[in-house]
């Protein structure tokens, strides 16, 4: 653990570094930071090089970036130092909320091999709130007959910050008639009560004025107030009473609006107006605004977008006021039964867009990351990949995948693929997202050129011009552009003392055979050569050739005498890409 200090906050930080390495060839690591919010821009929030084991050259080499999802990006890696720093202004509040711990949680990403860290950076609070009343003020009709001990319900306060920063208590001054009365919750919070302890007097004072404060526990401390404003009035003997203290309640979300939640019930034993009660919703602070009561009935209705994502549970307080200003109080818990209405999202943190076909099966092709905010079955992902094909995903850690090569590639057979990727939940009916990744495979060569006829045969006259075309031979490469650029020529081989290539040349770029020089059939009546072909690859592929032979014989014509000499085609063993040349 690491601790250290900033100048202009005096608060303390604590960085945590721990890292792990999976089985795969894109490892996980991890490493967590601690930083207090609304720190400037540009401070340091830790050395991400040093805290990995990374070279400062592998930030670059491999494009290290990070990647945060559909999240805003408060961090930035500085590759030229290796650290992470502040990009933007973190406000906890409006970032988390009440939620602790608050914290940014986001990936760094390399290529070449690709790899992959997780992040967090927790956020710790400041005393940047004093705590707030929605309502300044808060007026109570109360009957001089009201009996000490009754108790009325004052609006809470609201501090956005957490923990030892967030409200702690409140004072209620003066207490000649009032004391005040705090009851902790289950979430965490306080109930606050104003109780009677000494009775009114409506005769000596008919008005009353009190302050509420309520306090956090920062240093310094912030504080928030709030006026209490008391008319006393005449008696009222008997106070409203609820059937229940406590009404339990689910609902769907996404929930129509006018949907009936619940029916709060209370009942006063006074006649005419001292027992008319009237019901309203006094946490109106507690993100209850997607409810409101009928002030009649009691009768609790949806007014806005229940959404289990965002909210899972709902408490409403309740306080039903007769006209004598005698009240009671209730609580309604709210559960929200969540349903499959999220489809995953996927997506992709890092891609190639080209592979070598020579590329091992493992080879990480791309990386992805799939959520789902439901909960529950409708929240489990399943991913898979169409079939037939050399790929598959494999997964790194809890929604998050590698797409790697499976079997061999070979361009020749797939020059393309596109590889449709879907992600599934569990719910029922299952949800599900689908992207297409294309990607391209790059040639090796792999592949030598290859004849395209077993044997060739042609003719020729003798006292031919020189440079006259006799025959042409062909070859062919299965591989791509430079690789499958074919060029041909003759292997030095002699034909009598003379070396081949005086009596007959071969194109490098057509293949076509022409004769050298004139040929005599007196002179030379056969001869073998050999030609070889090879591609444009580095290193170039080629044939093996094995000798042709050349044979001249003659021919006369009715009407003249005519010598002539038939010259074969090269014949080519196919076998092993070999060329073999006979001249006949």
């Amino acid at each position: 653990m690491v601790f250290c200090k900033m100048s202009d906050r005096t608060m303390a930080r604590q960085v945590l570094l721990f890292m792990w390495f999976l089985s795969l060839s894109s490892a996980l690591g991890q490493v967590s930071y601690s930083i207090p919010e609304e720190m400037p821009k540009v401070s340091l929030v830790g050395n991400i090089a040093q805290d990995l084991g990374l070279d400062l050259k592998r930030l670059k080499s491999g494009k290290a970036r990070i990647y945060t999802g559909d999240s805003a990006e408060y961090i930035e890696l500085n590759k030229e130092r290796g650290v992470l720093l502040i990009k933007e202004r973190i406000d906890r509040e409006a970032l988390c909320g009440q939620t602790t711990p608050c914290a940014l949680h986001f990936q760094i990403i390399f290529e070449n091999p690709m790899q992959l860290y997780r992040v967090t950076v927790e956020v710790t609070d400041i005393n940047d709130n004093a705590p707030m009343f929605s309502k300044t003020e808060m007026k109570f009709r109360i009957s001089e007959s009201a009996a000490t001990g009754a108790v009325f319900v004052l609006e809470r306060a609201m501090d956005l910050d957490v923990g030892i920063n967030g409200l702690q208590t409140y004072i209620l001054k003066p207490t000649d008639n009032f004391s005040l009365k705090l009851q902790s919750q289950a979430d965490g919070s306080k109930l606050v009560e104003m109780v009677l302890q000494k009775p009114l007097d409506r005769e000596k004072q008919e008005h009353l004025s009190l302050v509420l404060t309520a306090i956090d526990g920062g240093d310094p401390q912030l504080s928030g107030t709030a006026q209490i404003h008391i008319t006393v009035l005449d008696a009222n003997d008997n106070a409203p009473v609820f059937t229940h203290k406590t009404y339990k309640a689910s609902i769907t979300e996404n929930a129509f609006k006018g949907t009936v939640v619940t029916i709060v019930s209370a009942s006063d034993l006074d006649e005419g107006s001292n027992g008319k009660i009237t019901y309203a919703i006094t946490n109106t602070l507690d993100n209850v605004a997607e409810f409101e009561i009928n002030q009649t009935n009691g009768e609790v209705r949806v007014t806005g977008n229940i959404d289990y994502e965002k909210a899972r549970h709902y408490q409403i307080h309740v306080q039903a006021s007769d006209d004598g200003g005698l009240t009671d109080s209730c609580k309604i818990d709210v559960d929200v039964i969540d349903i499959n209405d999220n489809k995953p999202q996927i997506n992709i943190m890092s891609k190639l867009t080209t592979i070598s076909e020579n590329s091992n099966p493992g080879t990480v092709v791309t990386m992805i990351n799939a959520q789902d905010p439901d909960a529950g079955e409708n929240g489990k992902i399943f991913c898979s990949v169409n079939e037939n094909m050399p790929f598959t995903l494999k997964s790194t850690n809890a929604n998050f995948f590698s797409l790697v090569t499976e079997g061999d590639l070979d361009r020749e057979r797939e020059s393309e693929y596109n590889i449709s990727v879907t992600c599934a939940d569990e719910g029922v009916p299952s949800l599900s997202s689908s992207v297409t990744l294309s990607l391209q495979i790059s040639d090796v060569n792999d592949n030598a050129p290859v004849f395209d006829k077993s044997s060739y045969e042609a003719s020729v006259q003798e006292n031919n011009t020189p440079g006259l075309s006799i025959f042409t031979v062909r070859a062919r490469d299965a591989d791509f552009n430079q690789n499958a650029r074919v060029s041909y020529m003759l292997e030095d081989s002699s034909v009598n003392g003379v070396p081949v290539s005086s009596l007959v040349s071969v194109s490098a770029d057509s293949g076509v055979i022409h004769a050298v020089r004139s040929f005599d059939y007196e002179q030379i009546k056969d001869f073998q050569f050999r030609v070889k072909v090879q591609d444009g690859g580095s290193p170039p592929l080629s044939s093996n050739t094995i000798p042709g032979r050349w044979k001249d014989d003659y021919f006369r014509s009715s009407c003249c005498n005519v010598k002539r000499f038939y010259l074969s085609y090269p014949y080519f063993t196919v076998l092993n890409h070999n060329a073999f040349l006979r001249l006949l």
